[in-house]
């Protein structure tokens, strides 16, 4: 979808980060976007900071209720269809599996991973029906690599990408292939969600943090939404995690990674993490 001047888009989790960078790269490129977030103060925010660029709409919305989703898909829908997709709200709470809490495991999946299911679901028929469109989802590195620490969030990542890899198909068997579908798996982003999460020596040299998040919001929109690329790595040498599974055998993988420090990002981490009391 090189041309997205007139193009409606969505993007959940638009408040800031990932989100709010796409949504300006998006409105840059004459679409005009609606931003669904759970914080209705940094959705002001961002709808004044972006107004000037274009036509800016926001929508307070719980992706992980089903029934919230449907509503306000309802009401976007009313106006036009949405062209494009992007599925990049995330949750992420640190700790091994046994630290974790309940909730945390229940809202760690919803809303990295089921809520995909309901947002895509509302969205997608529209663009079957007009052979047009793109849905990106928001997976992340974390979801080629399991890592300590972030077992739950892990497996929801590989989820996305598995999700991804199954609708591509899937649109392809329908006959359906002006839809495209692409998952973008970002490393660490200096600031914001994995704040103070980075790779040690060795491995810093070869995958530092990335710098801000406008570097994945343009993976997002040129590499992804604009030339069709299904899987987009943030920095590029995440693809050599995946050759490296590929080619090696278990054991020289693991201890690779191991070398590579790949196991110990989450030690540095600043956010949200679990009591492991």
């Amino acid at each position: 979808m090189r041309d997205l001047k007139g193009k409606r888009a969505l993007v959940t989790g638009g408040a800031k980060g990932i989100g709010y960078a796409t949504a300006r790269r998006l409105l840059e490129r004459g679409a005009s976007v609606i931003l669904w977030d759970l914080d209705e103060a940094g959705l002001r925010k961002a709808a004044s900071e972006l107004d000037e660029l274009g036509a800016i709409e926001t929508s307070v919305v719980d992706v992980a209720d089903r029934a919230a989703v449907e509503r306000a898909a309802e009401e976007a829908l009313a106006a036009g269809d949405i062209l494009v997709l992007v599925n990049n709200a995330g949750y992420v709470a640190a700790g091994d599996l046994l630290s974790l809490a309940p909730e945390q495991i229940e809202t760690t999946i919803s809303v990295n991973l089921t809520a995909l299911l309901h947002t895509t679901r509302a969205f997608l028929p529209a663009m079957y029906e007009r052979n047009e469109g793109a849905v990106v989802n928001v997976s992340s590195a974390a979801g080629v690599l399991g890592v300590p620490d972030l077992a739950v969030y892990s497996a929801a990542k590989w989820g996305v990408w598995g999700l991804t890899e199954s609708l591509r198909q899937e649109s392809i068997q329908r006959g359906k292939r002006g839809v495209r579908f692409s998952s973008i798996h970002p490393s660490y982003v200096a600031t914001g969600m994995f704040e103070g999460a980075r790779l040690p020596f060795p491995g810093n040299l070869i995958s530092p943090p990335l710098k801000n998040h406008d570097v994945v919001a343009k993976a997002i929109v040129e590499s992804a939404i604009r030339r069709g690329r299904y899987s987009p790595k943030r920095p590029r040498t995440v693809n050599l995690l995946v050759a490296m599974r590929g080619v090696l055998p278990d054991r020289v993988f693991n201890w690779a990674t191991r070398a590579l420090g790949a196991t110990k990002g989450m030690r540095t981490f600043k956010g949200r993490r679990a009591s492991s009391g």
